[in-house]
């Protein structure tokens, strides 16, 4: 059976998240929904990650195996013509090896943050950003941030439920852009705990603001404990951007 790569963005608010639900919108069942009216027997969809409810993506990658030797741009199209009207679009599509795997051959990922700061309700960002309408100082956030980076138990920034075998990651990047009234919060890692992201986030969220210092942002970290967490920030500011492969199947 030939495999395709998918490239996928998606609004997240509609969906419960990624993963398919047996009585709630999903995006993986949106996918194999428009895939079952090209073929009658396709196999379930391999994602790069899961996103959770509420999180966008721009460039989530997944897999799908099929019957039929398709054009990649032919069947790109025709997934979206059935995705419809779903918030839901394949971007790029692309044959590849049969060995490959969106999840198991990805050596990174990364996700976009944003939160827009002003007093000012939000209008035409509404759900795709975290709004808070006091300042936040930027260096300030950047000092904490860089507390994160390399390699270090996460167990204070890694929900209970999360499913991974260690809590142990490598954050290779978290950097900190401002551009008017948003700030943009940049993540880079091979891959991440479950609510990661977010909590990191959420605790410089308060650096920002002059609740927490720096130094506490290590403190939190070393305590190894949930508890020592700030609030965990709320999914419609997250976005998967990007999944590294060691070759681009997309060109």
């Amino acid at each position: 059976m030939p495999r395709y790569a998918f490239k996928v963005e998606y609004h997240g608010a509609p969906f419960a998240g990624w993963q398919r639900q047996v009585d709630q919108p999903s995006v993986q069942g949106a996918l194999e929904a428009a895939l079952a009216r090209l073929e009658d027997d396709v196999p379930s969809i391999a994602a790069a990650g899961r996103t959770d409810a509420g999180v966008h993506a721009t460039a989530q990658v997944a897999h799908a195996d099929t019957a039929r030797d398709w054009d990649p741009f032919r069947l790109m199209e025709a997934v979206n013509y059935h995705l419809k009207p779903a918030p839901v679009a394949v971007v790029a599509c692309a044959r590849v090896a049969d060995d490959w795997h969106a999840r198991f051959s990805a050596v990174g990922r990364r996700y976009l943050y944003r939160v827009v700061s002003r007093r000012a309700p939000l209008v035409h960002d509404k759900g795709l950003a975290w709004w808070v309408r006091h300042p936040l100082d930027a260096g300030a956030m950047q000092a904490g941030a860089d507390r994160l980076l390399g390699q270090h138990d996460f167990t204070t920034f890694r929900s209970v439920q999360c499913q991974a075998k260690s809590p142990v990651k490598t954050l290779d990047r978290l950097v900190v852009e401002v551009d008017g009234d948003e700030v943009r919060f940049h993540v880079e890692a091979r891959s991440f705990l479950h609510n990661q992201v977010r909590s990191f986030v959420g605790t410089l969220e308060r650096v920002g603001r002059g609740a927490w210092s720096p130094d506490d942002v290590t403190a939190a970290l070393e305590a190894r404990e949930r508890a020592a967490c700030g609030p965990v920030a709320p999914p419609e500011g997250l976005y998967l951007v990007g999944v590294v492969y060691p070759e681009d199947p997309f060109g």
